[in-house]
């Protein structure tokens, strides 16, 4: 459970007879898939439970950073306060255009979400969705990711981390986006370059970021992340509900026992 023990070349010498390795979540970035592979070790993980509750964290992280919920927060219980500011302005969602970078399972309940607020939704992604799923939610794509990063008010990111999504925003995406926008993170820190990110959320590249995921996580406690009040962090908690990681973990205990049986694998990772 979360990525303990580290799966490696010392582990698997010690395991010779290991028929599976059943990750929790989605991602798999942190398993080595072909050194597992050369061993005959499978792996699964567990894809589709997730999705809807990091979806409403999405849309959480959105609503809190563009309403300044935590500063409102933290002004309402100060024993310093003798009045509330009348000037503690957010960002209206409702109307708004929303980006999201990454339309699999996740994204697209999202979307569903952002409908709600008669959001303008556009979406980059590897797979275009068909006629039918992108009416259903009044989702328009963009084949390319610079026309989304320019039109949007916030941008949410749901992809895998991969070599091709591996600080897919950058100091040139970020210069790419409104002032006014909002970058929020759902997918894995490392998709994101937070040194450049920092830069940009300092000196007024963009207006805010809100992050459930980092890199490492938690962050050193000296990093500048944690000092900016543009900045609205959760501690990677997209899943974190009772019931989905009960979910998860009967789906982990599932697919171990199918592997243990030589029967065919849910949510096996090919």
């Amino acid at each position: 459970w979360f990525h303990k023990p580290v799966v490696n070349e010392e582990l698997l010498q010690s395991l010779p007879n290991l028929k599976i390795v059943a990750s929790a979540g989605v991602g798999i970035d942190h398993l080595d898939m072909k050194l597992l592979s050369s061993r005959g070790v499978k792996v699964s993980n567990t894809p589709f439970v997730v999705s809807t509750d990091t979806a409403d964290l999405g849309v959480a992280l959105m609503l809190a950073s563009s309403r300044r919920i935590v500063e409102g927060h933290q002004i309402a219980v100060s024993p310093d306060t003798r009045h509330f500011p009348a000037d503690l302005l957010g960002t209206g969602v409702s109307g708004a255009t929303l980006g999201i970078v990454g339309m699999g399972t996740i994204g697209y309940k999202v979307a569903q979400r952002a409908r709600a607020f008669e959001m303008k939704i556009l979406y980059h992604s590897r797979r275009q969705r068909n006629k039918e799923e992108e009416g259903a939610v009044g989702a328009i794509y963009c084949n390319k990711i610079d026309d989304l990063l320019q039109q949007s008010d916030f941008v949410l990111l749901s992809v895998n981390l991969t070599p091709q999504t591996h600080k897919l925003i950058g100091k040139r995406e970020l210069e790419l986006m409104k002032p006014t926008a909002t970058l929020i993170n759902i997918s894995r820190g490392l998709v994101v370059d937070q040194d450049a990110l920092v830069e940009a959320l300092q000196n007024g590249v963009i207006k805010a970021a809100a992050l459930d995921v980092t890199h490492p996580e938690p962050l050193p406690r000296d990093h500048p992340l944690l000092k900016l009040q543009n900045v609205v962090l959760t501690p990677h908690i997209g899943s974190a509900t009772r019931q989905t990681r009960q979910r998860m973990m009967e789906g982990m205990l599932e697919s171990i026992q199918a592997a243990l049986a030589g029967l065919p694998i849910p949510n096996e990772v090919l």
